[in-house]
């Protein structure tokens, strides 16, 4: 009777199968994932940004880092081991007799299928005389062949090998498994046992547990929770923090503390370097107890900082530590910019909490930028450039340059520009220009609007904002900037903080005459015959304004000399036409200029909706696609690591110092960017005057701020009862004689049925 067998595989033959399958699934992955990457495209790269990024501190690392590395070599041999490993268990696999083979007694006796009984009993008979044990022939293949005779011969056996494949009758099942059988061995019990106990009640736990623990002290950005608390704690308790303090409080992250980041050392020399660079500095607070700005690690990481900041030389011993400080110090600050806009968030919501003030957040904005080009806030942003230094200085400020920021030298004239510069050499002087002609200057436009509303331009108490920011990432082209003189200036921080005060933009408003002037003449152009277009396209021309009056350098505004031309040409053209047309084809004509202004209405109704369905559609894209981080790089002379240029979006109120939208952190704006920063509406109505700010991460002194004007009305009423709803009595006197007979007619029917 047939059953089932169990049994280890005693000549190894199946546990190669078995160790060649997991080789593969382990060698096959790991080879596309860590294989490293073309070392010739890096140099490539590196090669294409030695002119304008050679001097970077960040660029002379990252070609020795690629020269000494060793990591790269060793990833291939380790790979090419594993897959020599896997090629030759798939060749020994490869040479593996057949064990089970379908038994076939015609092929024993050297027969061909279907032959008869007598070529069977005499094959037979010479196989056996030449096989037979007595004779000196092989005793087991004269077993396999009278087996063999017997199956073809005897009726009972040669119906079992037709019908199980086996002589005798069914044979047992069995069942394989893939593994040596000295493992299940009496013998070898106990080192078995031990080997199992040590993988998976020692080393496996201690893995996952190590794992966890670490993970659960970190934030998504990677950031340890009690840096985060930390910042919380002393943002809520200083919400006005100036710069001073603000150092403080980011070197007091834990990450810079040995105790909870091992990458932070101590070292014993520190205690003599430390208080050197501390009398160099001067005055940091150093007699401060306040924990934990007294604390060791804290100090060092200040005046480490500190000293990044006024582009100090320090020691070998202590300056891969300032190296290590400065690296964290722009993911801290955005935390720090993080938790800023938290606490603001709970304030507004709840109530009876203070917000930090704007001053304390964009503080945070300033610090980046100083980590980032090692300058300290006072100094002029022209020291970013290559050769420039503080003696320097006096040539660009005088009377007769008075060049102050980057966009002042990029404004001049090439001919000025060298001569204020001649105290650089040719190449200096190339190398300085191509380094500016790679800083962003970023075109800035934004659109008000309020999204899922009937009428999309008019904004009422307490409805969501929704302000769409467009940002085209452009370079300084020298030639084509210092030979527009009559170019508007480019946008400074400083220029647009005294801008702030005043009512009007002066730039914004030569624009806004420009495209009134233009809008103006098209309108000259089509033919005024009748006074009552012209009120009808005045009263159009005041509902633009009311609805658009909302945005700062969207309005359209005619002069008041044009609208008294226009209204003045439109009464003459009335005058003379009107002696000339008969009152029925005046009614005639405004009967078709009705029917055409209809028509445009129903044109503006249909692209709005399609503007409103592309808008969705770039929605759900943005959604779905994920974009690189990877944009440009920055030219920082002093920040160890490669950094990419990322910028801050946000909308303030400047009279309040407070956030209006949250800072939006725009990472991947590589040539043109469009992002949406929504606010709720104050729940007064009024005009108000708000700000649109663009800030960089990395560089000084390219900062936007742009004017934001909104208009707050008052919320429509709701409709208790709509007009569609209004049925008139003579439809419900018609319908009742349809309902009375349906029901006539229904009752009827019953009856019949019945």
């Amino acid at each position: 009777m047939a059953g089932q067998q169990f049994q280890y595989d005693d000549s190894g033959n199946t546990f190669f199968y078995f160790l060649t399958s997991f080789v593969g699934l382990i060698v096959i992955p790991a080879t596309y994932y860590l294989w490293p990457r073309d070392q010739n495209a890096e140099q490539l790269r590196l090669k294409s940004l030695r002119r304008v990024h050679g001097r970077c501190l960040w660029y002379r690392l990252r070609l020795m880092k690629s020269q000494q590395s060793i990591v790269p070599t060793l990833k291939k041999a380790a790979l090419l081991f594993g897959w020599a490993v896997f090629l030759f268990l798939a060749y020994k696999v490869s040479k593996l007799d057949r064990e089970y083979q379908e038994y076939n007694p015609y092929e024993v006796l050297n027969l061909d299928a279907g032959a008869s009984v007598a070529e069977i009993k005499k094959q037979y008979r010479v196989l056996s005389l030449k096989h037979h044990p007595d004779k000196g022939g092989d005793e087991a293949m004269f077993m396999k062949l009278a087996k063999a005779y017997s199956a073809l011969t005897n009726e009972e056996s040669r119906k079992n090998w037709e019908t199980y494949g086996n002589p005798d009758g069914p044979r047992v099942t069995s069942f394989g498994i893939a593994l040596p059988a000295w493992i299940v061995d009496q013998k070898n019990s106990m080192l078995v046992l031990l080997v199992y106990g040590l993988a998976f009640m020692v080393i496996l736990p201690v893995v996952v547990g190590t794992w966890w623990y670490r993970s659960i002290r970190y934030s998504g950005d990677q950031i340890l929770i009690n840096t985060t608390q930390l910042f919380m704690h002393f943002m809520y308790k200083t919400p006005t923090m100036n710069m001073k303090r603000l150092v403080m409080v980011l070197t007091a992250a834990f990450e810079f503390d040995p105790r909870s980041n091992k990458e932070a050392i101590i070292r014993p020399t520190d205690n003599i370097e430390v208080p050197q660079l501390i009398r160099e500095l001067g005055n940091i607070n150093v007699k401060k107890k306040e924990p934990p700005f007294c604390y060791p690690y804290s100090l060092k990481a200040r005046v480490l900082l500190l000293t990044h900041l006024a582009r100090m030389d320090v020691s070998e011993n202590i300056e891969e530590d300032q190296r290590f400080v400065v690296k964290k110090c722009p993911a801290l600050l955005q935390e720090m910019i993080n938790v800023g806009c938290q606490l603001t968030m709970m304030a507004t919501s709840r109530g009876g909490l203070r917000a930090p003030r704007l001053t304390s957040i964009e503080n945070c904005m300033k610090l980046s930028q100083m980590v980032v080009q090692g300058l300290q806030e006072a100094k002029s942003p022209l020291l970013q450039l290559p050769h420039f230094e503080e003696e320097h200085l006096r040539y660009c400020i005088s009377k007769k340059y008075k060049v102050r920021t980057l966009q002042d030298l990029v404004s001049l004239r090439d001919s000025d520009r060298r001569n204020m510069l001649r105290f650089l050499g040719e190449e200096k002087y190339d190398e300085v220009m191509a380094v500016l002609g790679s800083f962003p200057y970023i075109n800035m436009e934004t659109k008000l609007q309020v999204l899922d509303d009937e009428d999309s331009n008019n904004i009422t108490a307490g409805s969501i904002v929704t302000v769409t920011v467009t940002l085209t990432r452009k370079s300084y082209r020298l030639s084509e900037m210092f030979e527009k003189d009559d170019d508007a200036p480019l946008p400074t921080e400083e220029a647009n903080t005294e801008e702030q005060g005043d009512a009007k933009n002066k730039t914004k408003v030569w624009q806004n005459k420009n495209k009134g002037a233009k809008k103006a003449g098209k309108s000259k152009k089509k033919k005024l015959t009748k006074k009552k277009p012209v009120i009808q396209q005045q009263a159009k021309v005041d509902k633009a304004k009311q609805a658009n009056g909302n945005v700062a350098g969207n309005e359209v505004v005619a002069s008041k000399e044009e609208e008294d031309d226009l209204s003045d040409k439109g009464s003459e053209s009335d005058e003379a036409e009107g002696n000339k047309d008969s009152p029925s084809e005046r009614d005639e004509e405004s009967d078709k200029q009705s029917d055409t202004e209809l028509d445009e209405i129903a044109g503006d109704d249909e692209e709005e909706w399609e503007a409103l369905q592309q808008s969705i559609q770039r929605r759900e894209r943005a959604l779905l696609e994920t974009k690189s981080k990877v944009t440009h790089p920055v030219y920082s002379l002093y920040f160890p690591e490669e950094k990419q240029e990322w910028w801050w979006l946000y909308i303030a109120d400047r009279k309040e110092q407070t956030l209006v939208s949250m800072p939006n952190h725009v990472c991947t704006l590589k040539d043109t960017e469009e992002v949406e920063l929504k606010f709720p509406a104050p729940s007064k109505t009024g005009n108000y005057q708000y700000s649109v700010i663009l800030r960089s991460d990395s560089f000084m002194g390219l900062d936007q701020v742009k004017p934001l004007k909104l208009e707050v009305h008052e919320a429509k009423a709701m409709l208790d009862n709509h007009p569609q709803w209004d049925i008139p009595e003579t439809e419900e006197e018609e319908d009742d004689p349809e309902d009375s007979d349906g029901i006539e007619e229904s009752e009827e029917d019953e009856e019949d049925n019945d």
